[in-house]
């Protein structure tokens, strides 16, 4: 028996706000400890003229991998199969430090 339990950090693109908060449901059911996205603007905020700054955007993306660094495995929501930019280098970075990466779609394979 571990010690404590297994930490994910939960990817994917903020747009799957509702995919992303089921997995941490039923994760966090299971036992395990999350790690996952802390801001979400959604496309209504957008709308509204809300948004993050550059800096801002660099700073949560810094911060996501120190996440990876935390984790035992990253979880990859991607409905659809859809990856984008971020999350493909969250995938690519975790990958290179030996992390496990799952999706709960189809999976992905970085171009050569």
């Amino acid at each position: 028996m571990p010690d404590r339990p297994e930490i994910v950090c939960i990817c994917g693109s903020t747009r799957f706000v509702d995919e992303m908060s089921a997995a941490n449901r039923d994760l966090t059911f299971a036992g395990v400890i999350v790690l996952a996205p802390g801001v979400f603007l959604r496309a209504e905020d957008r709308e509204a003229g809300g948004s993050i700054t550059a800096e801002q955007k660099i700073a949560l993306d810094a911060l996501h991998l120190r996440k990876i660094d935390l984790a035992d495995r990253v979880l990859v929501v991607n409905p659809g199969g859809y990856i984008g930019e971020s999350t493909s280098r969250e995938i690519a970075y975790a990958r290179a430090t030996g992390k496990p990466v799952s999706f709960t779609g189809p999976s992905f394979t970085e171009p050569s």
